[in-house]
């Protein structure tokens, strides 16, 4: 008997799916099958080693090389890159645009990364904005934000959107570090609504409404994260509600929408929020670990329940 008559078998009997017998003969029989997912890793990898590499030359070698020469190089690539992207890329469209090359998302990436680093040279060289340096990190926000709509580029949105998160975070730094945490939970919360201002204004008005999902994945996960900060003081009481209510939200905006992410972060944050208040209460470090066995045990099988009948809602 052959290998794939076994696993015609397995299939019939019930042992194997017919999607793992797809997959498994498809392997036996030697078939083509595609490698696009690790073609993009490998690019993406690249881009940021390539970036990475010529962050460390430019600080290792800027005093031998001059100002010419590195403002110059970065300047070349920026602008190669660009010159790539607006001369491949599609009309612009409010709807999803397909990429019209494999490589074109990554060289974008590099250009605004490149950027990045050449507005870091140009100041810690010169020192054109000095103390108000933060501004740089405001203006690449916004440059990435339109390149990100322009190209269709969901690695430069992320991009757009951590340096937003950056910025909020420089202007917090300027506070006494005895209030830190609680301006630092609050920069967050802010952040969070921008974000979701940002991307909802667009999806409201039909322009890349598929962007919004990665708007609404960081700015709950910022939101959750920045609550899940207080839920054991009694001067932010209110943490602690507000994050099981946006919690619950997510939960059923997940299950509603068939988004098992969402789901996950309900109900893992709700779970962590709940835990630090029972633990908080428990006097014996048996009955602490005994608690966390057992309810890490319930919170795992219930989302695997949840995923399995998302899944076969889907």
């Amino acid at each position: 008997m052959t290998t794939l008559e076994r696993l015609e078998n397995w299939k019939n009997s019930g042992s194997i799916t017919t999607e793992q017998y797809s997959v498994l003969a498809a392997l036996v029989r030697k078939d083509r099958f595609s490698v696009f997912l690790e073609l993009n890793i490998l690019l993406y990898l690249g881009v940021l080693s390539f970036v990475a590499g010529a962050g460390w030359t430019v600080r290792e070698y800027f005093a031998s090389l001059g100002d010419i020469a590195v403002v110059g190089s970065l300047s070349i690539v920026v602008a190669l890159s660009l010159w790539y992207c607006f001369s491949r890329t599609k009309p612009y469209s409010n709807l999803q645009v397909e990429s019209p090359t494999l490589a074109f998302d990554y060289i974008l990436y590099l250009g605004c990364l490149m950027f990045a680093v050449e507005l870091g040279y140009l100041e810690n060289q010169f020192h054109i904005l000095s103390s108000q340096w933060n501004y740089y990190l405001i203006f690449s926000a916004a440059v990435y934000f339109v390149f990100a709509y322009r190209f269709d580029n969901r690695f430069v949105l992320t991009l757009a959107l951590s340096t937003l998160a950056a910025w909020f975070g420089v202007r917090t730094s300027s506070f006494e570090i005895l209030r830190l945490l609680h301006v630092l939970r609050t920069s967050a919360m802010a952040f969070a609504a921008t974000a979701l201002v940002i991307g909802g204004v667009p999806f409201r008005a039909g322009i890349k409404k598929h962007f919004f999902a990665t708007h609404l994945h960081i700015a709950t996960n910022v939101f959750l994260a920045a609550m899940l900060t207080g839920v054991d003081s009694s001067i932010t009481w209110w943490c602690f509600p507000a994050l099981l209510a946006v919690s619950a939200a997510a939960i059923w905006g997940g299950i509603r929408f068939r988004r098992f992410a969402f789901v996950a972060y309900g109900v893992i944050y709700g779970y962590i929020a709940i835990s630090i208040r029972i633990v908080d209460k428990i006097p014996r470090f048996e009955t602490a670990l005994s608690y966390f066995f057992a309810s890490g045990v319930i919170v795992l099988v219930a989302l695997i329940l949840l995923a399995r009948r998302l899944a076969r809602e889907a």
